[in-house]
């Protein structure tokens, strides 16, 4: 089933929705696959972010979250993710800055003694009736929040990261087959894949995997908070399976990447979680 019309102002909180995303991965056990691991996840306070944070801490992770300024949202992150007896870190700021992507990386490495994962999933997006309604404004926040954060953020993070070490990147279904309301953001996510692509190449001799998960219709904030009511009435409705996926439901897909016992020979890598939807290539 979609969701209920609803409408927030952005950047949204988990606690406003109705109903609320299952994105504390409630029932989800580790065995161990990420077992002191240090990892980094940008816009890990809510939704897709903060069901990753949980799953890593589950599999034995200590956590830096990196976030905006939702700070009601990130403290529950960091309950759900200390209830698993592991360490979370909360950094507050815009990533849209270029400085502060260098500092996230320097107050993770100070904050869990170093970094080992690193999630690049922060992202915005502003829906427009017309491609002239976007202003050069709208394109350039859009691109350094959704685009050049991940690269800013990664290149900062590779001064820490080597042999076994992973990154992970979320794009969107919207970068593999692009959105007439959200031009610029699915070229920022079309921009992610092919960045993937290029990076896994270029870490490959230094023995750091770069893959990537493109999500199609996701239960988060993010929805609420920046489309039209009558756009979140029954959203997800579409896709085959006739919903949108929960957080929960994305997660364990990161966690496969970014264990080396489960994807040690997977690099450059889209994992597509679509709800049955297809799409060329």
């Amino acid at each position: 089933m979609g969701k209920p019309a609803q409408q927030q102002e952005p950047p949204g909180l988990t606690e406003e929705m109705t109903p609320r995303p299952e994105d504390s991965m409630e029932g989800y056990e580790g065995r161990g696959l990420l077992k002191d691991r240090r990892a980094l996840v940008t816009g890990g306070d809510s939704g897709i972010g903060r069901a990753v944070a949980v799953a890593f801490a589950k599999e034995g992770a200590d956590v830096a979250v990196a976030y905006l300024e939702e700070h009601e949202d990130a403290e529950r992150t960091a309950e759900l993710v200390e209830a698993e007896h592991r360490q979370c870190a909360l950094l507050p700021g815009d990533l849209a800055d270029r400085d502060h992507c260098r500092e996230v990386v320097e107050q993770t490495v100070k904050a869990l003694g170093g970094l080992d994962l690193l999630v690049n999933n922060i992202a915005t997006q502003t829906p427009v009736e017309r491609p002239e309604d976007i202003s050069d404004e709208q394109w350039e926040h859009t691109f350094n929040v959704n685009m050049h954060s991940f690269h800013r953020v990664t290149r900062a993070a590779l001064a820490h990261m080597g042999e076994g070490d992973a990154i992970v990147n979320c794009a969107s279904v919207n970068g593999l087959r692009g959105h007439k309301t959200l031009i610029d953001y699915s070229a920022t996510k079309g921009a992610i894949i092919a960045w993937t692509y290029s990076m896994a190449q270029a870490l490959a001799p230094r023995g750091i995997r770069v893959n990537c998960v493109a999500p199609g219709p996701v239960w988060t904030p993010l929805i609420p908070s920046t489309l039209p009511e009558d756009h979140v009435e029954g959203f997800g409705e579409r896709v085959p399976l006739g919903r949108p996926a929960e957080p929960d439901e994305l997660a364990p897909s990161f966690v496969f990447l970014a264990s080396n016992r489960m994807s040690s020979f997977i690099t450059g890598e889209v994992i597509s979680v679509l709800g049955g939807e297809t799409v060329p290539g």
